[in-house]
């Protein structure tokens, strides 16, 4: 019987991340990372394949002894996009702006 752990420890951590790092800020902090090798490893961790069924705002990463959370994730990506903005809500003007009646702009525009 082989030990599965062994093996993936001498593996690049882009096939196994899960024996490589144990939170987001490790993926984000590992400097032999391209940034789109660190997507990658994120953007996997953050699948809904692995969310935890009664709590999906838990992943639970096969070879992780522990659950990350999604916020952890996602703001790991938002860090390589270089979005530190923290969540802050949008600037306004999108949602007014989609929902202005068409006629209102017509009704302006008759002497």
């Amino acid at each position: 019987m082989t030990n599965t752990n062994a093996k993936s420890q001498s593996l690049h951590p882009i096939f196994y991340p899960a024996a490589h790092y144990d939170s987001p800020t490790s993926v984000l902090n590992d400097n032999e990372l391209s940034t789109p090798e660190k997507r990658i490893i994120l953007s996997s961790w953050a699948s809904d394949m692995y969310a935890v069924e009664s709590c999906p705002a838990l992943r639970e990463i096969p070879g992780m002894s522990h659950t990350i959370r999604l916020t952890d994730i996602l703001a790991a990506l938002r860090k390589l996009d270089g979005d530190n903005d923290n969540d802050d809500p949008p600037r306004g003007g999108g949602v007014p702006m989609r929902l202005r009646r068409p006629w209102a702009a017509a009704q302006r525009s008759t002497p």
